[in-house]
């Protein structure tokens, strides 16, 4: 494993941490969402929050900014509006997480990370202790033959994992 870049972090809502565990409660205390602007991700995000919100759990919010397949192909110029994209997207993500956990008033955590997402949402499930991991399928048809990130993850077997479609 190489150096692993700083994470990008950001909380929000009441006392911004997942609520203290009480013996014999059911449901997960943290879920870990993880986001892309897709579709079907921002279904799992707003699935993800509501469950969180009725079972008392906080919620972590996890968008991986994945580089290009080819960066060496890519221009100067062209990496940079690339760049530039993904920031503003990470920017508007990390926004709607904000107004959410006011209007929800729910625990969130905002993580801005870049690589591959299957690792960067292994990674971001470990260090949060998450109990319930929750992705959006992919809708991409290359990945029914070489595999998405939502299969990956539930063959991983670390964590319950849930598939919105």
């Amino acid at each position: 494993m190489g150096v692993r870049e700083p994470v990008d972090r950001e909380e929000y809502g009441p006392e911004a941490r997942p609520l203290p565990f009480e013996r014999g409660t059911d449901g997960p205390r943290v879920v870990l969402v993880g986001v892309d602007g897709s579709r079907t991700s921002l279904r799992a995000a707003a699935y993800a929050a509501g469950l969180a919100r009725r079972q008392g759990s906080g919620l972590v919010v996890v968008f991986v900014s994945s580089p290009a397949a080819y960066p060496a192909m890519l221009s100067g110029m062209v990496a940079g509006v690339v760049q530039q994209t993904h920031d503003e997207l990470a920017a508007e993500l990390r926004e709607e997480c904000r107004r959410g956990a006011e209007e929800l008033g729910l625990p969130v955590t905002f993580l801005c990370r870049r690589g591959d997402a299957y690792t960067e949402l292994c990674a971001a499930a470990d260090e949060t202790r998450a109990d319930l991991v929750v992705v959006g399928s992919s809708e991409q048809a290359g990945h029914r033959l070489l595999g998405s990130v939502a299969t990956r993850l539930v063959r991983t077997g670390r964590w319950p994992v849930l598939v919105v479609p």
